[in-house]
């Protein structure tokens, strides 16, 4: 029997993980089918309070590992398969094998929908992001791609033009899905193109382990057209890694966690941290800071209900 089981090792797993630790709960953190989270998959991150030089996205979270484990966090490879919250002690299935607790905090993030094109997965982090306020800032003055149809493409195309010389949004139909308020800004700034009814076929370059155009194909016309730029974002959603508590804990639509008073959920005991109930900032701080708060939610969840 444990006091506390943490699904997640991103940003706020971790930190849940350390506060939970030297609050002597002694919680086994589950690494899940991302371990580290997204940021293992960035480069350079230059927005994180107090490394003001900045620091690879790996190498923060092996920090915040190693820092947790020093005051008793425990680590478990693998990630929950099925869950039972009906009761305490929950029971959680974590690769075919059964743990009880007595507190749960779920951090298991949210995965950026990907195109799907092995180019893509191979320039992740060398010119090819899914958030533009993360990376933004290295395309001073470059050409840049941004994937997608609505509010949140849009809004990443708004952002990069702090910084990018020109923003292509390039969008598999005539039409965009975003509000009209959306558009309305999009369409009225001169830094910001559309590429109508088109698809990206293939990001080059990953011989040179950096991007230097899209390979795009026009879905009415079968044109190939290469279209040289510096970056790609892609923006056509996220989704939140929650399959295994579906019908067990009050969601939203799209399957984000639903907290109320900090980080409680629908179910007593139970909490949520980070990208798996934010879909509004989903940066490293925030999940962090969330993580923080579930902790100590935890904490003192255990001290009044035993």
């Amino acid at each position: 029997m444990r006091d506390l089981i943490i699904l997640g090792s991103g940003p706020a797993g971790l930190t849940a993980g350390l506060y939970s630790a030297r609050a002597h709960l002694k919680p086994l953190i589950v690494d899940g089918h991302e371990p580290g989270g997204q940021l293992t998959l960035t480069t350079t991150v230059e927005n994180f309070p107090g490394f003001p030089e900045g620091l690879m996205g790996p190498d923060l979270i092996r920090s915040m590992r190693q820092q947790a484990e020093r005051f008793g966090a425990e680590y478990r490879q693998g990630a929950a398969t099925a869950a039972d919250l009906s009761r305490r002690p929950f029971r959680i299935t974590i690769d075919g094998a059964t743990e009880e607790c007595r507190s749960l905090i779920i951090a298991t993030g949210a995965s950026a929908k990907m195109l799907g094109l092995e180019s893509e997965r191979k320039l992740v982090g060398h010119g090819v992001s899914t958030c533009a306020t993360c990376d933004g800032f290295f395309f001073q003055d470059q050409e840049v791609m941004v994937v997608g149809g609505g509010d949140s493409a849009l809004e990443e195309a708004l952002f990069l033009t702090k910084f990018a010389k020109r923003v292509t949004v390039i969008h598999r139909r005539d039409r965009l899905r975003a509000s009209k308020i959306m558009q309305d800004k999009a369409f009225g700034n001169p830094k910001i193109a559309f590429l109508w009814d088109s698809v990206p076929e293939e990001i080059l370059d990953v011989a040179q382990q950096k991007v230097t155009a899209v390979r795009v194909r026009n879905v009415k016309t079968g044109a190939v057209v290469d279209h040289r730029v510096d970056g790609v974002f892609v923006a056509i959603g996220h989704t939140p890694n929650t399959a295994v508590f579906r019908g067990l804990i009050e969601m939203d639509a799209v399957g984000y966690i639903t907290t109320h008073d900090g980080t409680k959920t629908s179910v007593p005991g139970v909490f949520a941290a980070g990208d798996v109930q934010d879909h509004v900032y989903r940066q490293a701080i925030t999940a962090a800071g969330s993580g923080c708060m579930a902790a100590i939610d935890a904490e003192r969840f255990l001290e009044h209900e035993g």
